[in-house]
């Protein structure tokens, strides 16, 4: 058990220092970390489309209550944009604009793949896939821990 402690609380100080680094390193652009994880999210083709509040929140992990406030900043910054679902008009989906597909495409990317490369200095490229290995293998036991008793995932 200390050897698992000391695993998670390197994690704990890697998060932390991911969101005091990260946000540096992009934070002349007007970004944080999660509005970092927005962009990165949204800029994925299978989201060109839109996605819907809760969509975004599950694919990040965040609460919704979480995501809120850094999707209406985002928004007031000419980001994003949220629109009704023509689908379900209930529905709001969230997508890139024009502006925010800039701001990520061309000037927060060269940033973050800079950051990647001072973060990963001295990481071969097995160092780097057997990390990742690890770390989904860990993420996807966090999630059995995050299912509530009838399979559906807990509110975070």
């Amino acid at each position: 058990m200390e050897l698992a402690n000391r695993l998670f609380f390197r994690l704990y100080q890697c998060t932390n220092l991911l969101h005091k680094t990260g946000s540096r390193a992009v934070e002349s652009e007007g970004l944080t970390t999660q509005q970092w994880a927005v962009l990165g999210a949204l800029s994925r083709p299978e989201s060109a489309p839109g996605m819907g509040v809760n969509e975004l929140a599950r694919y990040l992990m965040v609460s919704r209550q979480n995501l809120s406030g850094v999707l209406g900043r985002m928004e007031r910054d000419g980001h994003i944009c949220v629109e009704p679902d023509e689908k379900d008009r209930r529905s709001r989906l969230i997508r890139m604009t024009d502006h925010g597909r800039h701001v990520w495409l061309d000037l927060a990317r060269p940033k973050i793949n800079a950051y990647y490369a001072q973060a990963l200095d001295e990481f071969s490229l097995g160092d780097i896939t057997h990390t990742l290995h690890y770390l989904l293998r860990l993420l996807e036991n966090m999630q059995r821990l995050d299912q509530g008793p009838d399979g559906e995932t807990a509110a975070l």
